[in-house]
């Protein structure tokens, strides 16, 4: 059987910013009822295609065609209009907003001109319902977590009649319950017909999804493949442009590590948050943190870098008595926090790569001090360089690097610092394989110099690959600490999430 026209075609799409062709002649063609999955390393040009398409970006060469016409979108609002809608990474919602208000917000069922709230609400209900989410739609979205807010923006794009539905990144926030939950509305809207471009760095979800893939590496295109006829091996090796023998994995288990301790924390809690823990890291450990979403990871990493005040315990560093009441304090003692929420508690998207490498170091000097413009230049060129930063331009605004790259300036910021302690929470997530093999590298590297690290992942594999222990949490609850070593596996850490650390 011939396969059918495609429902969008992009030929010979070309997209230069300053310093920077992100787009270099691709083609790219989407099937209706696919599931098509898009893929690169991190500045490949993925996000650019998405924006070039939906009208964020004006393109520079080449044309596109929606069901066989030529259309140019002015806006996304355009795009979402022709039936193009967008779900992207960063949840762009209005937390403040009811989960009704977020789903309908501009299309609003009226009655000369009042809205008909009881009738928002109802359909909103509707619509919740056939995505099997369990939610109230007149609660306050802010009221629910990331990964329900990330369904409700689904929810949403789903409702625009859309025939062409974007996915930048949809799992990002999401546990395996929820990621089988979407990957069954993604089927569901298939079988209706609607094309899906999917985007993700989970190799198995895009095995288990996508219909075909479409790969790019530096902003051109390597080539478009049926799933199920390229091994992950070869879409490893055809993303990164080089064979997987050049990212050789790290040691499987970390050697044992007996050294001083840098921080106690003894009895730390704060209510409503997370129960008394007590936990000790030494200095050049790697302390990995296991857990569910929400089972209280981010709240001990807060509670060590002051961002959080605690209700009951207390810290030590260096064996004396200290108040972390404060971010600023707890840098005072060399602490940095790397949070997983790099839009909202990291970046400043308006400023240049430079302006946000060296921010922290300003705050500790205070701005009545100013770095000199050399020593700036100095040191962002050093660490542009450490953590391959693309573009290497220190000064792009920050806002215009795909997001593995946003994830490095973020680390810079910290690493020159030359913290002691560097909590990590979600350091690689979306985060292509390339990039993710640097940044464990660059953990390794600093635990060998003698920088302890906590580190925060939901890839149970990845934090057994660097952690020297392993603390496990459930239900807000620090359950167990596990030493890493040859009978420790993923099964055992799943084990004990499950059984909440009883034997």
């Amino acid at each position: 059987m011939d396969a059918p026209e495609p429902i969008l075609r992009m030929s010979g799409i070309g997209k230069q910013f300053p310093g920077v062709k992100a787009l270099d002649g691709v083609d790219f063609r989407l099937l209706p009822g696919e599931i098509h999955a898009l893929m690169g390393e991190n500045g490949a040009g993925k996000s650019t295609l998405i924006k070039v398409l939906t009208g964020v970006h004006d393109i520079d060469t080449g044309e596109i065609e929606l069901e066989g016409r030529k259309v140019a979108f002015s806006s996304p609002l355009a795009a979402q209009q022709a039936g193009i809608s967008t779900v992207y990474q960063e949840v762009n919602l209005c937390a403040n907003l009811s989960v009704a208000e977020n789903i309908f917000i501009g299309r609003e069922p009226r009655r000369m001109g009042r809205i008909l709230w009881k009738e928002m609400r109802r359909r909103a209900s509707v619509l919740l319902r056939t995505l099997e989410l369990d939610v109230d739609p007149a609660a306050s979205l802010s009221s629910y977590s990331l990964a329900i807010q990330q369904m409700v923006a689904i929810a949403r794009a789903v409702d625009i009649d859309a025939r062409v539905l974007i996915l930048d990144e949809p799992t990002s926030s999401l546990d395996a319950g929820e990621v089988a939950q979407l990957f069954r509305v993604m089927r569901r809207l298939k079988d209706q017909g609607i094309a899906i471009l999917f985007v993700s760095h989970f190799l198995d979800q895009v095995y288990e999804i996508a219909d075909r893939m479409t790969i790019l590496r530096n902003g051109r295109l390597v080539g478009e493949y049926p799933t199920r006829e390229l091994p992950q091996v070869e879409l490893v090796a055809k993303m990164i442009g080089r064979e997987l023998a050049d990212l050789e994995k790290l040691d499987d288990k970390p050697p044992a590590r007996v050294s001083t301790p840098l921080v106690e924390a003894v009895e730390l809690g704060r209510t409503g948050a997370i129960e008394p823990f007590t936990l000790t890291i030494h200095r050049g450990e790697v302390v990995g943190l296991a857990g569910l979403l929400g089972s209280g990871r981010t709240e001990i990493a807060r509670l060590l870098f002051g961002a959080d005040h605690a209700s009951t315990g207390s810290v030590r560093v260096d064996g004396e008595p200290t108040g972390l009441r404060t971010p600023r304090a707890a840098m005072g003692h060399g602490i940095a926090f790397c949070s997983e929420n790099r839009r909202a508690e990291g970046l400043v998207p308006e400023l240049t790569v430079r302006e946000n490498l060296i921010l922290a170091l300003q705050a500790t000097r205070g701005w009545t001090r100013p770095i000199p413009r050399s020593k700036q230049d100095e040191l962002v060129a050093k660490y542009i360089a450490a953590l391959n930063i693309r573009p290497a331009d220190p000064e792009q605004l920050v806002r215009n690097l795909s997001g593995g790259n946003q994830q490095k300036v973020l680390l810079a910021r910290w690493l020159i610092l030359e913290p002691r302690l560097l909590i990590l929470d979600e350091p690689t997530r979306g985060i292509d394989v390339g990039a993710k093999a640097e940044i464990q590298r660059l953990v390794a590297e600093l635990s060998d110099g003698g920088t302890a690290v906590l580190f925060i992942s939901a890839e149970l594999e990845e934090v057994l690959r660097l952690s020297h222990r392993v603390g496990v949490l459930r239900d807000h609850r620090l359950v167990a600490q596990l030493d890493n070593g040859e009978t420790l596996t993923s099964e055992v850490l799943m084990e004990t999430i499950a059984s909440g650390g009883s034997s």
